[in-house]
């Protein structure tokens, strides 16, 4: 049986939840149809975040990773397309870095591009009736940094590995005028995409793109 490893971050920038984090620990164990889900929670901090899903993948040894964070303004669950090689953070992270303009792998190459079927999993949740649309920009703060840094992990292996960028909760947008999204919705969502990553050894062609 297949595993498809879930990670999810640590609340951040004073927040006392993330809803990354939760929705991760309502699918630990979760089956799929030919597959099942494991889970880790991760620092919000530059270099350790790297460090605590690469010793998940030691570990659990899965055949897909799907590494997921909050995008605060977003309304739609969000697989990201591309993750480039710079931390410039507007913030500082958990444990006070805050780089400007600096490479995450020094030499390494400028970008990496996801290898999860990103149009099978946005098809698949538009299908169930969730947001769903494909990102071009993973940020530069530490989603990017994780994104980049699994990727460049994982560069000689056949895993498989993507971020995915989910909406706030409700009770986060209370008070503001920013999209929010349930919790149940956001689990589910997350299980379609695990689930479509099994199903779909090759992406769906299908237009996602944007003019700008």
């Amino acid at each position: 049986m297949k595993k498809v490893l879930i990670t999810g971050f640590e609340p951040f920038g004073g927040a006392s939840i993330n809803p990354a984090l939760e929705a991760v620990k309502m699918l630990d164990g979760v089956k799929l149809d030919g597959g099942e889900i494991v889970i880790c929670d991760v620092p919000v901090t530059r270099y350790e975040a790297i460090k605590a899903v690469t010793a998940a993948i030691e570990k659990h040894k899965p055949s897909y990773v799907i590494t997921v964070g909050q995008a605060a303004g977003r309304a739609s669950i969000t697989p990201e397309r591309v993750a480039i090689n710079v931390d410039d953070f507007r913030i500082p992270d958990n444990g006070g870095n805050q780089p400007i303009d600096e490479p995450i792998i020094e030499d390494g190459p400028d970008a990496y591009f996801t290898t999860l079927p990103i149009k099978a999993i946005t098809k698949a949740l538009q299908e169930k009736g969730i947001p769903c649309q494909v990102s071009n920009t993973a940020g530069t703060f530490v989603c990017n940094h994780l994104f980049y840094g699994v990727q460049h992990f994982l560069r000689e292996t056949d895993i498989g590995h993507g971020f995915i960028h989910i909406p706030l909760l409700p009770e986060q947008a209370a008070a503001t005028d920013q999209a929010s999204m349930s919790l149940e919705t956001i689990a589910e969502g997350l299980r379609l995409a695990a689930q479509a990553t099994l199903d779909n050894k090759h992406d769906a062609v299908i237009g996602a793109g944007k003019i700008c």
